[in-house]
């Protein structure tokens, strides 16, 4: 080369590229790799045919420039071989990894194999675990800005072995150990922090074990579904919080059933029947206090009075008694749930 002063063949070329990719699934680093090539490429300039051959200093500086220019397009090939194998290494970690958190969160493989699997990414399946969710206007998605500012906040606070943060669906996903029980204040702070729209937290169950997992994310979702179903604006809903609305929603049938019944008579109220649902609502949640329920509702004590009564008119049921306290407390939860009466109650059968 320093005689013929050509640059380096296509399958010179070709031939680093493949070397340097070789490298790289043998994990050396790339600057360890070019520091080989220069020390040798140094030991092949100590002795040049061109160079003695040269008559002039022209001549000379030909020699030096094709050596250069060799150096340097077979430092492009390394770089580019070791980059294109360090690609393909990342999008296969991070296709095995997406193929984890797939079957992490659904639950479909064998969970002794989901355990060993999680070990690799630095998750232990030991003990009880919970997950919380974020949902936001703007979908989340693995690499965006949003997803890795709180990865990298929840992995740096905590242990990276104590969270798993993942995104499945558009929502953003947490996977933590019972014991830590911190994680869930600190994740809803950060994606307060990292998202400019409105968003809301759901957080789980504690549940044991791989198969817990599937139940709290499936526990976590649904509640985010609920919460937005009963017009929930809260920042964080947690599931035991809501737990009766699931129950009463395993049996829609049933429950529409006991509005259409207990509840079904208030649509005979002057203004249809919003008005004395409210009232129940806020008498239930201030522990049937006729003072309580005119504060929050900003009416007198004696409209409360009035309503509560006319609650009992139309549909035979006293709000002030115990016995039939529970009945249209659970019908009035009921109508939350089904969103009655601003959608009408559909037929059971």
């Amino acid at each position: 080369m320093s005689v013929s002063k050509r640059r380096l063949r296509d399958s010179d070329l070709e031939g680093l590229t493949e070397l340097a990719a070789a490298a790289a699934d043998r994990g050396t680093a790339l600057r360890a790799l070019i520091a080989e090539y220069l020390t040798s490429a140094c030991r092949f300039c100590a002795d040049l045919t061109g160079a003695r051959q040269a008559r002039d200093h022209e001549g000379l500086a030909e020699v030096v420039s094709a050596l250069m220019r060799a150096v340097g397009d077979a430092t492009v090939a390394l770089t580019e071989g070791y980059e294109t194998a360090h690609r393909a290494a990342i999008r296969g970690e991070e296709a095995t990894r997406r193929e984890f958190v797939d079957d992490l969160l659904d639950g479909r493989t064998d969970l002794g194999r989901l355990a060993e699997r999680a070990e690799r990414f630095g998750l232990r399946l030991v003990g009880p675990h919970a997950v919380t969710v974020a949902r936001a206007t703007m979908p989340f998605s693995a690499g965006d800005g949003a997803t890795r500012y709180v990865e990298e906040a929840l992995t740096a606070r905590f242990s990276a072995r104590d969270v798993l943060i993942t995104t499945k669906d558009g929502l953003l996903v947490c996977v933590y150990p019972g014991p830590v029980a911190e994680v869930p204040p600190f994740f809803t702070t950060t994606v307060r922090n990292a998202v400019d729209e409105q968003y809301q937290v759901a957080v789980s169950r504690l549940r044991p074990g791989p198969s817990g997992i599937v139940r709290s994310y499936q526990e976590a979702r649904s509640t985010l579904d609920l919460a937005t179903r009963l017009g929930l604006t809260t920042e964080v809903v947690d599931a035991s919080d809501v737990l009766v609305f699931q129950v009463l929603g395993r049996d829609r049938a049933a429950i529409t059933d006991l509005v259409a019944i207990v509840l079904g008579g208030l649509e005979g109220a002057r203004g249809g029947p919003q008005a004395l649902l409210e009232t129940l609502t806020a008498y239930f949640a201030s522990g049937c206090l006729n003072t309580t329920t005119a504060r929050r509702l900003g009416l007198s004590v004696r409209t409360v009075s009035y309503r509560l009564s006319r609650i009992r008119q139309l549909t035979g049921y006293d709000p002030t008694d115990p016995d039939q306290r529970y009945i249209l407390q659970t019908a009035t939860l009921g109508a939350r749930l089904l969103g009655w009466p601003t959608r009408p109650l559909q037929p059971a059968d």
